[in-house]
């Protein structure tokens, strides 16, 4: 059984290039989130060993959602996926506790690469 992922994502599209990148890698998706509240409720409710996580989303950043799993102890392993690619922003999530900074565009090999690490 391949580790469970949760995908948290505004754009289907992206969810949907994620969820087959993974699935094709072995990973099970237990859930997919669009917004930031989803994503955090989620992450409680299902408890993945993995989250991606998009930095930008309709009513919350990417890092603010961090620091909720952060301060509230949630164990997955979480991998910030973003078309925002500036240090700054990839330094503020790392630093928060993100596992790696994949910026989009990228690669379902690149994808698989990274979390192989988790």
């Amino acid at each position: 059984m391949g580790k469970k992922v949760l995908i948290v994502d505004d754009s289907l599209y992206m969810r949907t290039l994620i969820k087959d990148a993974l699935e094709e890698g072995g990973y099970e998706i237990v859930g997919q989130a669009s917004n930031g509240e989803e994503a955090i409720d989620l992450a409680f409710e299902l408890q993945p060993d993995i989250i991606t996580l998009d930095n930008i989303l309709p009513d919350m950043i990417g890092t603010d959602i961090l620091k909720v799993y952060k301060d509230e102890g949630l164990p997955s392993k979480v991998y910030m996926i973003s078309a925002v690619g500036q240090n700054s922003v990839i330094e503020e999530g790392m630093s928060l506790g993100a596992e790696d900074y994949i910026v989009k565009p990228f690669t379902s090999e690149q994808l698989v690469q990274a979390l192989a690490k988790a």
